[in-house]
């Protein structure tokens, strides 16, 4: 079982697949590294030598921020958005759309579920 980075890549998957089980790789940044460390794309992860997960770690280690170290960056990012008050910022805190997307329909996502209306009470009629 290929492990990288602390993730277990899918066994079946062809590598250029699996690396991107790690966060913050993508397609292209997978076949990037794996050119850089000089593996087959389309061998599957199963059948990887220990050098060749070793060279693909080491690659992974030295010129790319990811998983831990991202995934704090970004929220670091946010943090510092919502305390300077900028309007990306002020979406994030309120939980609505930030890059520009309306909100009088749709953004169900961000908003969450729907909130029902409260039906008035019928007043009685006098006869």
């Amino acid at each position: 079982m290929a492990r990288i980075v602390g993730v277990d890549l899918p066994q079946n998957k062809h590598v250029d697949i699996g690396l991107t089980y790690i966060y913050g790789i993508g397609r292209s940044l997978a076949r990037n590294i794996l050119s850089r460390a000089k593996v087959d794309a389309m061998v599957r992860v199963k059948d990887l030598s220990e050098d060749e997960v070793r060279r693909i770690s080491r690659v992974i280690q030295d010129d790319v921020k990811v998983e831990g170290d991202l995934r704090k960056e970004v929220a670091m990012n946010i943090k510092r958005l919502m305390e300077i008050g900028c309007y990306r910022g002020v979406r994030h805190r309120r939980g609505l759309p930030v890059h520009g997307q309306r909100t009088h329909t749709n953004a169900r996502t961000r908003k969450g579920p729907r909130r029902g209306t409260v039906a008035k009470k019928k007043k009685a009629t006098k006869k």
